[in-house]
């Protein structure tokens, strides 16, 4: 008799259990797996999504090569409660700090927690990820001139090449693994989201130094010559240039790909693009008529294109299982005067979809969502089941023999059919985050209701926030123009309860 050690029990687990679900005649090796998440990218953001005034070749590929879905969430209108989603499968509302986070905040996800990374390095994959976190580190007073930890590395990551927090806060530096990358001793990083630091120099007071204005907030900190949220000092020979970011993290991935090209990795790429600060590389620069956030939709791209040169030259293209997806919807202006709102044109980049980033209407969580595995999903297809990001854990678990425990991801279900395109079944309801929470539930949406404000003068973005529940038909008004909530109380009144126990459970997977 053989014996196999662990690792070899769960390879061949799981290429058992991928062959069952694809209805293969024989198993199927387990795929390398990479999750590129864009930010603030909308679903009418790129052209496979119908979008005219920008053509993304690299990401439309992926939809000609594979799988493209019409009814796919992020758990939340805004970044970190999305990643936190994605990386726990438990909704982050169910836990208290984890809204828009500072650059300075502790990490947010407990280190003895089940995590997506944590589940796949169990599977025996080499784990990594490459570009902006914004989940916390430490636990609470980093000092940045030190190893800093807990942090990706504690939740199952082997690598770890990342923007702490987001492009437009401090500190404006990497961390690969433990450090801040490039740090000189002798000037060492103070970071404070309280009162500017003597000497340093600062938005509000000095905008003749800056090369893009900040149009609201964002007048704290220079940083190469753009004001940002919060004040540092020090760390000079680690600041990032803006110009430089999306080459440095995507050729930090690319290595990370060549270097594993030979056993299972999973690439966690979670790009800057198209955050504010808007600042592509001048190679992008003028590439479309929208300004820097259509040329940051370019150069997003371009790094897309990267990850699936490397692939193809590695050889593993075949085996490799590609997800793409934002973190939630759009927003032109976030900030900065970046002419985003003037040469925005005939460009919608929620598509037909009301509202964007901050906003409980669909724009702020329809996203995007593509997946793409050579032999194993049927390319050029489509797909209208409903999906949300929260799901990649219990269904990526399910792909590589991995069985969860009942109290792991508490929010997280296996829809490894419906994402393979193998089932158009998806979830039968899900849970978004906004203002309020809002619940799903076949055709309808039903925004709970208890905010007053309804618009972002700042953004320009309809929030739909109301004192009151609101109702929408989802297939026979997608755009979420009529409430019709007074017409179907008895509705409401279902989907509110229905709302209320999701909560009060505590969980939401069976």
């Amino acid at each position: 008799m053989v014996w196999m050690n662990r690792r070899q029990f769960l390879q061949s687990l799981s290429a058992t259990t991928a062959a069952g679900l694809l209805g293969a005649a024989k198993p199927v090796s387990r795929p390398n797996i990479i999750f590129i998440y864009a930010d603030d990218l909308g679903y009418g953001d790129v052209s496979c999504y119908g979008a005219t005034s920008v053509h993304t070749p690299h990401i439309d590929s992926l939809a000609a090569q594979g799988l493209r879905f019409t009814d796919a969430h992020a758990t939340s209108a805004t970044c970190t409660p999305s990643r936190y989603s994605v990386m726990t499968g438990q909704y982050a509302w169910r836990k208290k700090g984890t809204g828009i986070l500072p650059g300075d905040a502790p990490l947010i996800i407990d280190p003895h927690q089940i995590t997506l990374p944590s589940v796949l390095k169990q599977a025996g994959y080499t784990t990594g990820v490459v570009g902006k976190w914004h989940l916390g580190l430490g636990n609470g007073n980093i000092d940045w001139n030190e190893e800093i930890k807990p942090g990706p590395i504690e939740l199952g990551f082997d690598y770890s090449f990342i923007i702490p927090a987001t492009p437009d806060r401090v500190p404006c530096v990497f961390l690969e693994n433990h450090r801040v990358v490039n740090l000189n001793p002798a000037d060492p990083i103070h970071v404070s989201y309280k009162a500017p630091f003597p000497g340093e120099l600062t938005g509000r007071d000095h905008p003749e130094l800056l090369k893009m204005k900040p149009s609201h907030g964002h007048d704290m900190d220079i940083v190469d010559g753009v004001s940002r949220i919060g004040y540092m000092e020090g760390g000079k020979s680690s600041l990032w240039i803006d110009e430089d970011i999306a080459d440095t993290l995507s050729t930090k991935a690319v290595r990370f790909i060549e270097q594993n090209s030979h056993h299972p990795f999973f690439l966690y790429y979670p790009a800057h693009d198209i955050h504010v600060p808007r600042l592509p590389n001048r190679r992008f620069v003028g590439k479309t008529k929208m300004g820097p956030r259509g040329d940051a939709i370019v150069e997003l791209d371009w790094c897309v294109g990267r990850i699936l040169d490397t692939l193809e030259k590695q050889g593993i293209a075949q085996n490799t299982l590609i997800i793409f997806s934002s973190d939630n919807g759009p927003v032109v202006d976030d900030g900065y005067h970046d002419q985003a709102v003037e040469k925005l044109g005939t460009h919608k980049p929620a598509g037909i979809y009301r509202g964007g980033k901050y906003s409980n209407f669909d724009g702020g969580t329809r996203v995007p969502f593509l997946v793409k595995w050579t032999d194993h999903v049927k390319p050029g297809t489509t797909s209208s089941a409903l999906v949300d990001q929260i799901d990649l854990l219990a269904s990526l678990a399910t792909l590589t023999g991995q069985s969860l425990r009942n109290d792991d991801a508490p929010d997280s279900i296996n829809l490894l059919p419906a994402i393979l395109g193998r089932s158009r079944t998806g979830r039968q309801s899900l849970v978004e985050e906004a203002g309020s929470l809002s619940l799903v539930e076949g055709k309808w949406k039903m925004i709970r209701g208890d905010q007053e404000s309804a618009y972002d003068r700042y953004t320009r973005i309809e929030l739909g926030n109301a004192p009151d529940p609101q109702l929408y038909d989802r297939a026979a008004d997608p755009a979420e123009q009529h409430n019709v909530a007074a017409a179907h109380p008895e509705i409401v009144k279902r989907m509110l309860a229905q709302l209320d126990q999701i909560q009060s459970s505590g969980r939401s997977r069976p």
